[in-house]
Formats: C-alpha cells, sequence, structure tokens
C-alpha cells in the first residue's frame, strides 16, 4: 500500500509538473523525491507520469489519481482535526438524561446554548425519571443528567441549575380561577386536589406535601399522576385543582388556569445537574461549562 508521504509527493509533481520545484516546495532533494514516485507506480502498476528531458506531464491513469489523491489527503487532515478538537471537547457526543417535567422549558436553554457555543457535540436525549438517570449514569448509559434532587451516591458529582415556583392549576370555570387576587395555598383546605403519586413522582408529592403541612392545609385528594400533562388534563376534566412547577406553562391546555400562589415558598422546584466524577469524556467537560454558565445566568437574572 502507498503512503501518506508518497501521496503528498505525487500531489507536488502532479501540481509543479517539475521534479526540481517540488523537490523545493517539498523541502527535499529531487533523487528521493523520483524514488517516492517510481515506488508509488509500482505499488499501483501504472504509471502517473509521461517523463521526458524536457517536460512532465500527468498520463490518464496520473490524471484520474490526482483527484483521488487529493481526496484521500483531505479526509486525512479532517481526521487529524476531528481528533484533535476531540481532544479538546470541542466535538464528540453526550447522553443526556432528563426528566418529563425538565422538558418542557429547561431543556430548550439547554440545547439552544449547546447549538450556540459548542455545535461539534452531539446531543443524544434520553427521557427518564430521576431514579432511571441515577441507575443509568452509575452503569454508563448516560454521562449527564437533569434531575430532582436529593441525588446520593459518592461518584456522583450534582449542580444547581434553576429553582422555579409552583403555580396553580385551576378549570377555567372554578371560582379561585375567577377571582382577581391570586389563590392561597389555604384555599386548597378540603378542596378536591390531584396529588402527585408518592411511588411514581416521590419528589413533587413530598415538596407538596410539605407546602401543606406548612400551612396547615389539608386538601381531599381525589386522584393522583405522575406526570405534570396528566395533571393538567384531570384539571381540565374538573376532577380536582393542582399545583403544578411553572415550566409546566409550556403545555398551554385550553381550560386551565395557571395562577401564581400564595402562602408557600416562592421557588420551592428545584433542577440539578448531574454526572460522574470518573467520567473521562472530553466533550461532557466543555458542555458542562456551557450549562452551568447558562444557569448562572439565569440565577443572576433573578437575583437582579
Amino acid at each position: 500500500m502507498f503512503s501518506l508521504e508518497q501521496l503528498v509527493s505525487f500531489v507536488a509533481v502532479a501540481e509543479e509538473l517539475h521534479y526540481g520545484r517540488a523537490a523545493e516546495r517539498l523541502s527535499m532533494t529531487q533523487p528521493p523525491l523520483s524514488r517516492r514516485i517510481q515506488l508509488l507506480e509500482r505499488e499501483l502498476g501504472v504509471e502517473l507520469f509521461d517523463r521526458t528531458h524536457r517536460t512532465v506531464r500527468l498520463t490518464p491513469a496520473g490524471r484520474v489519481f490526482l483527484a483521488e489523491a487529493r481526496k484521500i489527503l483531505r479526509s486525512s487532515q479532517e481526521a487529524t482535526l476531528y481528533v484533535r478538537r476531540a481532544k479538546k471537547g470541542e466535538v464528540g457526543a453526550v447522553t443526556l438524561g432528563f426528566t418529563a417535567t425538565a422538558a418542557y422549558s429547561h431543556l430548550e436553554r439547554v440545547l439552544a446554548a449547546a447549538n450556540t457555543e459548542v455545535p461539534g457535540i452531539d446531543l443524544v436525549l434520553r427521557e427518564m425519571a430521576t431514579a432511571a438517570q441515577v441507575e443509568q449514569l452509575l452503569a454508563g448509559g448516560i454521562d449527564l443528567g437533569m434531575v430532582r434532587p436529593p441525588v446520593a451516591g459518592g461518584d456522583i458529582v450534582t449542580l444547581p441549575l434553576w429553582r422555579e415556583p409552583l403555580l396553580a392549576a385551576l378549570p377555567s370555570a372554578h371560582p379561585l380561577a375567577r377571582r382577581k387576587k391570586n389563590p392561597d395555598v389555604r384555599d386548597f383546605d378540603r378542596e378536591p386536589f390531584i396529588m402527585y403519586s408518592p411511588s411514581e413522582c416521590r419528589y413533587f408529592h413530598d415538596v407538596l406535601v410539605a407546602a401543606f403541612r406548612t400551612a396547615r392545609v389539608l386538601p381531599d385528594y381525589t386522584q393522583y399522576a405522575s406526570q405534570a400533562h396528566t395533571v393538567l388534563a384531570l384539571v381540565k376534566a374538573d376532577v380536582g385543582v393542582a399545583l403544578v412547577p411553572a415550566a409546566a406553562a409550556a403545555l398551554r391546555f385550553e381550560g386551565v388556569v395557571l395562577r401564581p400562589v400564595d402562602g408557600i415558598e416562592s421557588r420551592p422546584v428545584e433542577l440539578e445537574l448531574m454526572w460522574r466524577r470518573d467520567n473521562d469524556n472530553p466533550a461532557l467537560g466543555a458542555l458542562l461549562t456551557v450549562i452551568g454558565n447558562l444557569a448562572r445566568r439565569a440565577r443572576q437574572s433573578t437575583v437582579d
């Protein structure tokens, strides 16, 4: 097989059509350059040049091979650049897990920032609950996860991303929806209420239980659900009222009114980023920087 060195020599002679100028271009003497071309022709089994004492011309086979040689050299250069960029984390792939509610607005921000700042990194997206993400992270199935706290594990690193408020989800004909002032958490006492499942959606279940306990409120739990879109569908069906994360506003359910709620913590819903400390994917580090900066700007805008 021919070598890249031989291809470089051939292209130089083919473009200069003069061994002396080609040798000068390659910073070598003419005899070894001639030997390289002869060895290349022997490998290929064809003559690439018509040589006379005064001229050097490409043969028909030489013209065909010149186009192919340029392609091979270009691919070689591109591969070298790609590998170097991969080492720097500028290109590659990262598998990102995310919860369903994170997809309503937070995931969109991450994707937009990544596409702008690290366009060479491909994101492989996998929707799953927090517990499944932790399991997949430890098994190497994902590189990164957008999860609800708390996340435990000595090999897992977490970074707070965003905090958001809870909104009251009310049927449009409900008295609380038609009232001018915001509902208060105490308005939910003994009110038919759609609650999150304690087994399938433990995080939101615990957040709401804590808020109701602090306010000394006891709603009448009529149904349990595990996804925000299911909760909103049940509200639309007038099964009860509910509390949903602000990100769920992106779902825009007709017949459902979302209102801020007084009497509870202003931003009780948390979202964290997690990854394994020993993950050696160079692209992960670059993406972490992008998401970290995005979260920092979001927190700053909230403070301002």
